[in-house]
């Protein structure tokens, strides 16, 4: 099975639609038609008011590093239909393995704030081509999109403070794991306990003891000292194992033998109980104690709202440790991304557009070659419009809400800028991917632009993004054309 050394991805990592589809694509001779895909998702995760895109990085290594192998076609070769017949000629299998991957692709970057039916993703190239890599690209971008999104709300509630991100043990597989030390740290995570990531994408990473070195000694403060001993310069206490405060005094002991020694304690952990109570008390007895410095760190199944509500208690927490629910994104199993055709061409043709009409409003797509054009006003965006790039808008442009046309924004000179960037052309990588630190500071500064109505856990005002006005026009008229409301005159019935 060949997959990229780099994204670990396997090319088989695909449904099998995919493949059939292709095979039809070629059977058919249209597999060189030009076509134009797009990636977005419908509903804004956790009920918030935006997202924050990530996975870029893994969706380019994985799409410069597809390959079928000898192996991959065999498999394939052995597949057969309810007839017992080989679903694919030997003629394709052997097209598959001199596949590669040609297509021009422009993206979002890793960090940036997005919301429903903006592309984050455009691919256009040969239709067969976009076809095969649709699986593996939104399983890349609907994942990391979705804890990168839970991490910036995290952090959020956190109001500066330090999040780390505790929760290999609980993702869902090693996979999982990895993908979400990597997002949640573009979400604004400050370090990971996954030394898999911290190895791969350079993220800090830190962590204390577990309760089970405390119960390997017959006394906590045994175990404290004999951990401030065999790690000086990392001293962190997990300080609940039995009593919390006998715990923080336990530590204490510790932290005055370390001092002895030329070291410093770094600071102890509450794992469990009433954690503002424990941490208001703990940070007492630390500081009457002289140990003003040191940090307390919280954790046990944290999350954006228990992390408002500890706040607004008061907690003396320094540091917080979150982990199943970051994760797993917890209260939100799937982003619901979708790849969506929306238009082809013939060489040397104009593009046509494409759309898809649906009973549910929210999944009627928006045809044409898309871009997604941001304006600022006074220091903050002041919405996002989609626009065909057939008819790119003037300095003074019109944008209407895709849910009710008669809801409208217009822009007159207000700065701006395209979010959909020139990433791959003709397969080849055009754009160096940012440091992943310098993704997370890009959450950083484009949190920050977001009014803070927008950012609220409960009832998030509305991001203004609607359609540009032309783009409007055009796809009522397809839609009413594939309701069979339009005259072949263009008029409506």
């Amino acid at each position: 099975m060949t997959m990229d050394a780099r994204s670990g991805v396997p090319v088989m990592l695909t449904d099998l639609y995919q493949l059939t589809m292709a095979y039809a694509y070629w059977r058919s001779g249209i597999a060189e038609t030009e076509a134009c895909f797009h990636a977005s998702f419908r509903r804004t995760p956790f009920g918030g008011g935006y997202a924050v895109a990530a996975g870029l990085e893994q969706v380019v290594e994985y799409l410069t590093g597809i390959r079928f192998s000898e192996q991959d076609v065999a498999y394939l070769g052995t597949l057969t239909g309810n007839d017992g017949a080989p679903l694919f000629t030997p003629e394709f299998l052997d097209w598959l393995l001199a596949f590669k991957f040609t297509c021009d692709v422009d993206a979002m970057l890793e960090g940036t704030v997005v919301f429903p039916r903006e592309p984050l993703v455009r691919v256009i190239g040969p239709i067969m081509q976009c076809q095969i890599v649709e699986t593996a690209l939104l399983n890349i971008v609907n994942f990391q999109t979705l804890v990168a999104t839970k991490a910036a709300r995290v952090c959020s509630a956190a109001q500066g403070d330090p999040v780390l991100e505790f929760g290999l043990r609980r993702a869902q597989g090693p996979d999982g794991g990895l993908s979400a030390s990597r997002a949640s740290y573009v979400g604004g995570c400050s370090g990971t306990s996954n030394v898999l990531a911290g190895q791969r994408y350079g993220i800090p990473v830190g962590g204390t003891h577990a309760h089970s070195w405390v119960m390997a000694f017959d006394t906590e403060l045994e175990a404290f000292l004999a951990y401030a001993d065999a790690m000086p310069n990392n001293a962190t206490f997990l300080v609940d194992t039995y009593d919390t405060l006998d715990g923080v005094r336990h530590a204490i002991a510790a932290g005055r033998r370390l001092a002895e020694r030329g070291y410093s304690m770094i600071g102890i952990r509450i794992d469990s109980g009433d954690l503002a109570w424990l941490s208001r008390r703990a940070r007492e007895i630390l500081d009457a104690a002289g140990f003003q410095h040191v940090k307390i760190y919280a954790s046990n199944e944290l999350d954006e709202s228990l992390i408002e509500s500890l706040k607004d208690q008061g907690a003396a927490i320094d540091v917080w440790g979150v982990g199943t629910r970051l994760v797993t994104a917890d209260g939100q199993p799937s982003l619901g991304g979708v790849y969506k055709l929306s238009a082809v061409r013939e060489a040397g043709r104009t593009w046509e557009p494409r759309i898809k009409v649906s009973e549910q409003t929210a999944k009627v797509t928006m045809p044409g070659v898309l871009q997604v054009r941001r304006f600022t006003r006074d220091g903050r965006f002041d919405g996002d419009m989609i626009y065909n790039e057939a008819e790119s808008p003037g300095e003074e442009c019109t944008m209407v809400d895709p849910e009710d046309a008669t809801r409208r924004k217009a822009f007159c000179g207000e700065p701006f800028e395209n979010l959909l960037l020139p990433i791959l052309r003709g397969g080849a990588q055009v754009m160096d991917m940012p440091a992943i630190a310098t993704s997370r500071d890009r959450t950083v500064e484009q949190l920050a632009m977001l009014d803070p109505s927008v950012k609220r856990f409960l009832n998030p005002h509305g991001y203004p993004v609607g359609v540009e006005l032309r783009l409007h026009e055009l796809r009522t008229r397809l839609i009413l054309k594939a309701r069979g409301l339009e005259s072949a005159e263009g008029g409506v019935l």
